[in-house]
């Protein structure tokens, strides 16, 4: 839940306004829960996108983003400026402007996502920062632990089409894991988008860590992620919980039946 601005120290408050240039106006975003503000702050040198958190949790979760920013070139938003105050951390970045991408089958927008994970498929996750499969996921494999930067949350409000391609917003679950990794847990997002199980993985089918991973390990994975939305969804009644338990479910099942 966002906290309101106006609840923010006046440290926090003064800082932020040095570094938009004078005052400013504050739109909330639509979608996430990481950082305790997240908004799109205009002021007179322009619009940037503010994330502001405070606690153990929510500050790892936003240094995470700040490392990102270093790691991985071209897809995250650039970093424009951070700084930390009264126990806040608060970091400015470019301000993205675009749809959401549309992944049901046989949408063009699915060719900008297939170049983005080419290129992420190849991008190694520098030192021990990030979290591990277990941490991330609260299930493993031993085939789960690699050496690639996951984003692993490439929901379609995590993805923004602009007119030079798709960028990656929401870094704050960066995990250091196999490649594959990244790819089984698009199948949800997939899903939800329209594809079948079955077409999910043709799809899917054009990344060699997918090729390259065994079914046996696919079929851990998908029965793992499944019973953990399953137990969640017994336990909270919010729609895309929900809707997650019936997306993982249908890929366990499609595993179960024979892939």
């Amino acid at each position: 839940m966002r906290s309101d601005w106006t609840t923010l120290p006046h440290s926090v408050i003064t800082k932020t306004t040095e570094q938009v240039g004078g005052a400013f106006e504050a739109t909330p975003a639509p979608d996430g829960n990481h950082a305790q503000i997240a908004s799109t702050v205009t002021g007179p040198s322009g619009p940037v996108f503010v994330k502001a958190a405070c606690g153990e949790w929510a500050v790892q979760s936003l240094r995470y983003e700040l490392a990102v920013t270093q790691a991985v070139d071209r897809y995250p938003p650039a970093l424009r400026w951070h700084f930390e105050a009264d126990g806040w951390l608060v970091v400015g970045t470019e301000h993205l402007a675009g749809p959401h991408p549309d992944l049901s089958p046989g949408s063009p927008d699915l060719d900008l996502l297939t170049a983005a994970l080419k290129d992420l498929q190849q991008t190694p996750a520098p030192g021990d920062r990030w979290f591990t499969p277990a941490e991330r996921l609260g299930f493993t494999h031993p085939a789960m632990d690699g050496g690639t930067l996951v984003h692993s949350d490439l929901n379609p409000t995590n993805l923004i089409v602009t007119p030079h391609g798709l960028r990656i917003v929401d870094w704050a679950w960066a995990t250091k894991a196999a490649a594959w990794v990244e790819l089984a847990l698009l199948v949800q997002w997939l899903i939800g988008s329209g594809h079948t199980a079955d077409q999910a993985e043709d799809w899917l089918g054009q990344f060699p860590a997918w090729t390259g991973t065994s079914g046996d390990v696919l079929d851990h994975f998908a029965s793992a992620n499944a019973a953990k939305w399953a137990a969640k969804a017994r336990h909270n009644t919010e729609r895309w919980v929900h809707d997650l338990a019936r997306w993982t479910g249908d890929w366990a099942i499609h595993r179960v039946r024979g892939a």
